[in-house]
Order: structure tokens, then C-alpha cells, then sequence
């Protein structure tokens, strides 16, 4: 008889407020064989506070290789296993990536189980379009990598959001302000669901100047406006239809509707009149 693999399971954890992990978390890691996590070190509090006594093993950066194959192992002798991060959800910033597509290369069932992510809690807080955005992470702690990176999303028209170490944090702002302008629109978001949770809403300028100023403390989440679109483009069309149905559904119509997106979108009066026409269906 062909012995029956184990299941990966991607276990989102508390990204500061130990409330927010979810009842069906707490009965994954009860159930579990093994948990596989970042740091050792930091889950062990975790699994403590809660009263979780289960084999723990260290999966990071530096040991993904040789450990990748122990635990794939384990899962094809059967054994299920849950994976998690220090913070917030396995597989983002973070090595869980490549456990994940090696077990869908040999089709091991995987279950992610959601829960507390940074970017996503960071973004609807944010108060910018979260309608369309990119995800970019932690950038390159080399100078010219960094600023080759920001120089490729000097265009982006979505929101971009990317994650931040405090030692970091002064020169990734001077960077941005540089690549995307000192007047581009930013909202940071520090030590999220913590005791000294805060939202800033500034230039890139202004944050450069702040934290050049006053040393940073924290985890950040850094989420800015994207490039405003080139007229007419598809991207221009796309986000005007997006507005305009919005304005329909408020019963803004006809020229008021098309004057509001044009001045929102930097689109020509006309052009978003044609798409106002478009979009209500209506012939004059």
C-alpha cells in the first residue's frame, strides 16, 4: 500500500498583539507533528504563552537548503508539518517561498490558514488606493542595487509597498525621495497592532528629513503613491473607468463626473467625458 503523504501547513502568526493569532492556528500547531520556524528562539515564547508543547525546528535564510530537504522528508514519510515566520504570514519576505514550491513540485497538499500580514493590515490603513498595488518587499542593503531597483519603479502607477529595517529606514527614504521625487505621496506605518503603533502621512522629503533628524525605532511598512499615469494610456483608461463607475454609483453624472476625473487622473476634460459615455451608456 502506498504510504500517504503529510500536509505543509503555513501558519500566520502575531505581528505584535498576541489576540490576533486565530483559534484555527492555535489548533494547527496543537496538531501538528513538527513546526518548522524562522527563529527558534522567538516561536518558543510564542508556543509557550499558549501552552503549545510540540518539536520545533529551525527553517531560515541560511539553513534552507540542508533543512528544505529534512523537512521534505518528513512530509513524504507522512508527518504534517506547520510552518511559521516570527511575524505575520510564512512565505512573504521571508524562505517559506521555496518550501512551499518544492512540496507543489511533488505534490504535497499545502494549507495556508490566514491571519495577520503586515503590508495588507499597513494598506487599508494607509488611506491610498489599495484598488491596485505591488508588493516589493525589503529592498537590497547595497547602495547601487537599491537605487537601480526604486529607478525601475519610478513609472509604477500602483501603490508600492515595501518593508523596512530601522537601521535602514534613513537610507531607503533618501533614495526614494530621489528616484520617485521629494513630493511623492507616503504613509508609514511603524510597529503595527504594538503599543506604539503609529500611521505618518508625508512627502518622501519630509520623511527623509524626519528620520534624519530623529533616530528610527521600530519595524516599518513604507506604502507610496503611485506615478500618475501618462495621458491617456491604458492604465489612465483603466483607473477612469474604475472612478467613474465610482461617481455613477454616488450619482455624479454627465461633465461633473468627467471634470472630477480629470483632475483626479490628469486625463483631458474630453477623453473622460468619451469614457463617462462608455461606461453609463448613456448618448448624450
Amino acid at each position: 500500500m502506498e504510504s500517504k503523504t503529510g500536509k505543509l501547513y503555513l501558519c500566520p502568526t502575531p505581528i505584535g498583539n498576541l489576540g490576533d493569532i486565530t483559534e484555527r492556528t492555535l489548533e494547527t500547531l496543537r496538531s501538528v507533528d513538527l513546526i518548522a520556524a524562522e527563529d527558534t528562539r522567538v516561536s518558543v515564547k510564542l508556543l509557550n504563552h499558549f501552552g503549545i508543547k510540540k518539536p520545533l525546528t529551525s527553517y531560515y535564510e541560511h539553513n534552507k537548503r540542508e533543512k528544505g530537504g529534512y523537512l521534505l522528508k518528513k512530509l513524504l514519510g507522512g508527518e504534517n508539518i506547520a510552518l511559521v515566520t516570527d511575524a505575520g504570514m510564512p512565505g512573504i519576505s521571508d524562505p517559506g517561498e521555496d518550501i512551499v514550491r518544492q512540496c507543489a513540485e511533488r505534490g504535497i497538499e499545502i494549507e495556508a490558514l490566514p491571519g495577520p500580514c503586515a503590508f495588507a493590515t499597513a494598506l487599508v490603513a494607509s488611506g491610498l488606493p489599495t484598488g491596485r498595488f505591488c508588493f516589493e518587499g525589503f529592498l537590497s542593503v547595497n547602495k547601487k542595487s537599491r537605487r537601480e531597483r526604486l529607478e525601475g519603479l519610478k513609472d509604477e502607477t500602483r501603490t508600492m509597498i515595501f518593508y523596512e529595517a530601522p537601521h535602514k529606514l534613513k537610507y531607503t527614504l533618501a533614495d526614494m525621495a530621489e528616484a520617485f521625487g521629494g513630493a511623492r505621496e507616503l504613509v508609514i506605518a511603524r510597529e503595527i497592532t504594538k503599543k506604539h503603533e503609529e500611521y505618518l502621512r508625508l512627502t518622501l522629503s519630509e520623511a527623509a528629513a524626519l528620520y534624519d533628524e530623529m533616530p528610527p525605532k521600530g519595524e516599518f511598512v513604507l506604502i507610496i503613491r503611485g506615478a500618475e499615469p501618462a495621458p491617456g494610456s491604458e492604465t489612465g483608461t483603466a483607473g477612469a473607468e474604475t472612478l467613474i463607475d465610482a461617481l455613477i454609483r454616488e450619482n455624479i453624472k454627465g461633465k461633473s463626473a468627467a471634470r472630477i476625473v480629470s483632475a483626479a487622473l490628469n486625463i483631458p476634460k474630453n477623453k473622460a467625458y468619451e469614457i463617462y459615455l462608455n461606461r453609463s451608456g448613456s448618448t448624450c
